[in-house]
This record gives C-alpha cells, structure tokens and sequence, in this order.
C-alpha cells in the first residue's frame, strides 16, 4: 500500500511538472513577443511602434531576453512563491487580473452547467420513458442537429435575434454602464440579466451531449436484472425510475459534468468574446493579443487547477451516489 501510494505521489508530481511546463512553453511558441508592436487601442486606431532599442530595454526589464531555461527556473521559484508575474498588458499583478475577471466566468460556467445538466438529465429521461416512440425520435433529432452548430455562431444566432431585432437582453458587457443601483437585488438583477445569453448559449452548446448519455444509460440500466427485479416485487414505475434507474444511470452523467466544466473554461474565450462579456475568456483572447505572457501562464494555470478541482469533486459525487465506488 505504501509503495503504490508513493506512486500515485511521483504520478501527481510528474503531471504538475508536465502541465506547468507546457503552460511556461507554449506562450512562448507564437511568433513575435510582447513588445514587437504594442496596440492602444484593439480595435487597432491607435498602434506604437516601438524602436529596437525600447523593445531591448522592455525585454531586459521582465527577463524575457535570457535563456529559456533560466525564465522557467525563475517562473517555477516565483510560482512556489505565489507570485504569477505581472501583466505586460494591463500593467499590473496577474493575480489581480484573475482576480477581477473570475468571477465573471465561474458565474456563467457554472449557471451554464446546473441547466445544460438539469435539462439533459429531464429531457433524456423523457426519450427514455418513451424509447422508439415519435416524441424520442423528434427529440433526439433534433437535438442531434443542433448539437452542430458551434457556439460562437450559436451565440451570434442569440444575439441577433434577441438582442438586435428583439431588444430584450444588451448587446455586451456585464453591468449597465453607469448604473446607480438602489441595492444589492438591483444589482443581482442586473447582472443576471446581462449573463443570461451567455449562459443560455453553453447551455445550448452542452446540452446534446448530456441527454444522450442520460438517454442512452438509462435504457441500458432498465435492461438489467435488478430493474426487473424491482418491478417484480410491486414497486411502482415511479419508484424503479428514481431509486434504481436513474441513480444508476446519474454516474456516468457526473462525470460527463465534471469534463463539461472543462470543456467550457476552454470554449468560453469564443462566447465571452461574442458578447463581449468581461470574464477570464475574453481575458486570454486579449493576453494571447498581446502575447503577454505572464498573463497567458496564469490564466491557463487557473484553467488547469479549475479542471482538476472538478475531477476531485466528481470523484467525492461519485462515492456518495455510488458506496462502492473508494474514494
């Protein structure tokens, strides 16, 4: 037990040192660096070129001009430190920079996977309850088809028609500009309210795939031995559903959850840009801009914590709906 347990030890470690090294390298693969040019304005009214000899000096101030393993020793001692570096682009600590653009995300990924999974779980118990039947082929079809388009054009889409001929939901940001709230509810409203098409796109953008997994494992649990077993003693249809069926067919769908979060901290650069909607996406499409490299290393570490956080909560999930799963 020991020796296996020093094992999955030197598996963690190695893992760690191959994600951070990744994150350190790739940055530095994009052609250019930091100071080749530097924008003002994105939308490009505004750019400064700088000389050869301001661009040195830059590239000398943030170590950027020494060996490339030299910087990853110096990022791995700042990293043991806490210290993520400081933005090129915002001119401040990346810390600060997560900081203020988290949230922004965390509220939309997570409102985009309690309803993306809800739904799934609802609508694939529905096609399953009614397998072979017009209801399941209509729902299943359509949702296959709709599960091809991509989410940035499937945010467009939204926002095109509730936003620019509807005129129900703002064209971007995350607040109304220059609001004075009168309290917190106010604001909570508001906020839900600008979220709301974000959310509903990685919503749409999920929802395919957890209702054919919910769809699909429940008819195959209502084809085993305990099922008919449970019908056999009297219980109710209701009751083989909830209790037996579908708490075993949920297993698979937590995990399905767990990689969804993942997927949608990769996939929200493209929604967050559509809506221009302040959180960390929109965030790493600027640094990547920007080749602002401490940035980008800190936006993809929280990423990459962020996903591992969620498989070591599926796994807790997993041993409360299942106890003969160890954790």
């Amino acid at each position: 037990m020991e020796r296996e347990s020093n094992s999955c030890t030197c598996r963690l470690f190695l893992t760690l040192f191959v994600l951070l090294a990744i994150n350190f390298f790739l940055p530095r693969m994009m052609p250019g660096d930091p100071f080749s040019t530097t924008s003002a304005d994105e939308a490009g009214e505004e750019i400064i070129v700088m000389t050869e000899e301001q661009r040195l000096y830059y590239m000398h101030y943030y170590g950027l001009d020494n060996p490339l393993p030299e910087q990853f020793l110096m990022y791995m001692h700042n990293l043991i430190k806490g210290d993520l570096g400081r933005s090129i682009y915002y001119k401040m600590p990346v810390k600060e920079v997560i900081k203020l653009h988290l949230p922004w995300t965390m509220l939309i990924v997570v409102g985009a996977s309690l309803i993306s999974t809800s739904l799934g779980v609802g609508l694939g118990t529905l096609s399953a309850k009614n397998r072979k039947k017009g209801r399941d082929r209509i729902l299943m079809s359509f949702l296959i088809a709709f599960a091809e388009i991509p989410s940035f054009l499937l945010g467009l889409i939204l926002l095109l028609i509730f936003s620019v001929y509807l005129r129900l939901f703002p064209l971007a940001g995350a607040l109304t500009p220059f609001a004075d709230y009168s309290g917190p509810a106010k604001q909570l409203l508001d906020i839900l309210y600008h979220a709301f098409l974000p959310v509903l796109t990685l919503s749409l953008a999920q929802l395919t795939g957890v209702y054919l997994l919910t769809r699909n494992t429940l008819i195959t649990v209502t084809t085993k031995d305990y099922i008919r077993t449970a019908k056999a003693k009297g219980l109710g249809e209701k009751l083989v559903w909830n209790r037996h069926a579908l708490r075993n067919a949920l297993l698979p769908v937590v995990t399905r959850t767990g990689f969804m979060i993942g997927i949608m901290m990769g996939g929200v650069v493209l929604v967050e840009t559509v809506f221009a909607y302040p959180g960390i996406g929109l965030t790493l499409r600027s640094a990547v801009v920007a080749r602002d490299y401490p940035l980008i290393q800190g936006i993809l570490l929280v990423i990459a914590i962020s996903i591992l956080l969620c498989n070591l909560l599926v796994d807790k999930i997993y041993g409360k709906l299942d106890p003969r799963v160890v954790i």
